[in-house]
This record gives structure tokens, sequence and C-alpha cells, in this order.
């Protein structure tokens, strides 16, 4: 690669970092060469996708943030403690990082890199319910797929609020908390979603294709 082609391909990726994070990853490809100063088409001839640049730029964070969230949770003597700690750890990022929301509910699915990311990290979250559960703390009838269709509703709800009232999902989450654990649970009105289901669901939620 070029000298000047380096130069623009970075300044590229330090533009997307900060739109990515105050915007989500849905970010308009113009503003974000606008803000680098280059032209829209050096943009495409640098990345030539959207995806392309979002693996690029949001992988690495991605990779870091979500693991450690998961690793602090399995981390918790208490099974029930790490199991809150990550649903909380989580839905904040979801408010304060974008990017990181649209990563969770997998909003671009052809990003590869960054898929892996969010397959490992739906791979921890799937043990650290386990893990609550086989302590008797979380309900047994609490499906991956309903912690997912979760984070889904809360990335919605995490944009609508972000500047009229920031911690009004801190509400929702403890609702949810409580609800689940053994003690308050009662029989359920409906099953948890398919996956065929969950995957239609977590499309129309989110945009992706």
């Amino acid at each position: 690669m070029r000298a000047d082609a380096q130069r623009n391909a970075e300044k590229l990726r330090a533009a997307a970092a900060e739109l990515f994070q105050e915007r989500g990853l849905q970010a308009p490809l113009k503003e974000i060469a606008r803000r680098a100063g280059v032209s829209h088409g050096t943009l495409y001839n640098l990345f030539g996708t959207r995806e392309a640049l979002i693996d690029e730029v949001v992988t690495e964070l991605a990779a870091s943030r979500l693991d450690e969230a998961a690793e602090q949770a399995l981390a918790h003597d208490d099974a029930w403690d790490g199991f809150a700690y990550y649903i909380e750890t989580i839905c904040e990022l979801q408010v304060t990082d974008p990017a990181i929301s649209d990563v969770v509910t997998g909003r671009y699915p052809d990003a590869t890199r960054l898929m892996t990311v969010c397959e490992r990290s739906h791979a921890a979250a799937a043990r650290i319910i386990e893990r609550a559960q086989q302590a008797g703390a979380l309900r047994p009838d609490f499906r991956h797929a309903d912690l997912l269709y979760f984070f889904g509703t809360n990335a919605l709800l995490a944009r609508a609020v972000q500047d009229s009232a920031p911690d009004a999902w801190r509400r929702g989450v403890a609702f949810m908390l409580d609800g689940l654990r053994t003690a308050a649970a009662h029989p359920l009105p409906a099953a948890a979603l398919s996956e065929e289901q969950l995957s239609q669901v977590m499309t129309d939620l989110t945009g992706a294709s």
C-alpha cells in the first residue's frame, strides 16, 4: 500500500472508531469519510464494504470488552452474582457503546471476524446461564434464546433513552433479574423462541440483513 493510501486508511479507521461508538455500526459511511477528510470513493477503494471496515475497526475492542465481561462473571464465587454481573455489564455496554450493542445483537452478520467474537460471547453466556442453573439460583426454564431476546429489546431501549433517561435500563434489568430467581418462578405462558424464531426476531429488531 502506498504511503498516502496508508495514511488515508488510518484516518478512516480513526474516524470510523469514533462514529461507530457514537452512533453504532450503522453510522453513515459518507460521514465517516467526511470526518476522515477523504472522499467517499477512497473509503470504498480501501475497505470495499461496511462489513470490512467494521471488522477492521471494531473486532479487537469488542473482543476485549465482551471477553472481560464473561471472564469476570465466571470468576464470581457465587454463580447468581456472576450471572447478574454479566447481565448488568452487557446492558450497560449497550447503553454506553452503541457499537458493542450492535455486536451483541449480531446486527452485521457479514462482518465475519466480528461474528466470531459474537459467537464466542454467546457460548460464554450459555456457560454463565448453566452455572447459575446448576447452583439452583436461576430458574431452570430460562434459555439462552431468552437472554438474546432480552439483549435485543434492551438495545432498542438503550437507543431510545440515551439522552433523556440514560439510567432507565437499570430499572428494567432489576425487574428481570428478580423474576429470574428460582424462588420467584411460576409456569410460563409460552415456550422459549426456537433458533429460527430467534433469528427472525433479532433480524426484525436490529435491521440485520
